[in-house]
């Protein structure tokens, strides 16, 4: 007996991009997504920092990790870098009129992150780096 075909219609989100339109969405999730670029982009959200307090601020990343996605950042027109021609030389990182208009999104991202925390902490696929918890301030809490 032959196999009668379902008629299946696709539903999709009005978010969901249509086929043809998903790369520009994929190079903007790769500008904002990488290792410590959420964290990079929440700390200069907050204020401008030089490259040593922004390292401090952010426990557990390396000088080699912080450097290179400053410069995807950048390049990514996220970040703004200033360097001063003074002694010792001054290097300054602030997030650019394009990182600031993301705040709904990471409005919107600390809401649902709190909303599924629990799950999230009980998820069998937990990460396996830990990262200490980032405050407001962009700092790790004391312990």
């Amino acid at each position: 007996m032959p196999r009668m075909k379902k008629d299946t219609k696709e539903v999709r989100s009005p978010a969901c991009p249509e086929d043809g339109e998903f790369l520009p969405h994929a190079q903007i999730l790769r500008s904002v997504t990488g290792k410590w670029k959420l964290e990079i982009l929440w700390a200069l959200a907050q204020k401008t920092l030089r490259f040593g307090e922004l390292r401090r601020t952010i426990p557990g990343v390396t000088q080699h990790m912080l450097t290179a996605q400053l410069r995807e950042l950048q390049a990514d027109g996220l970040v703004k870098r200033s360097a001063y021609a003074e002694i010792p030389p001054r290097v300054e990182y602030e997030v650019t009129a394009a990182a600031l208009s993301l705040e709904p999104v990471f409005h919107a991202m600390m809401i649902w992150a709190r909303k599924y925390a629990q799950q999230l902490e009980e998820s069998p696929r937990k990460r396996t780096r830990s990262r200490p918890a980032m405050t407001p301030a962009g700092r790790a809490p004391k312990p």
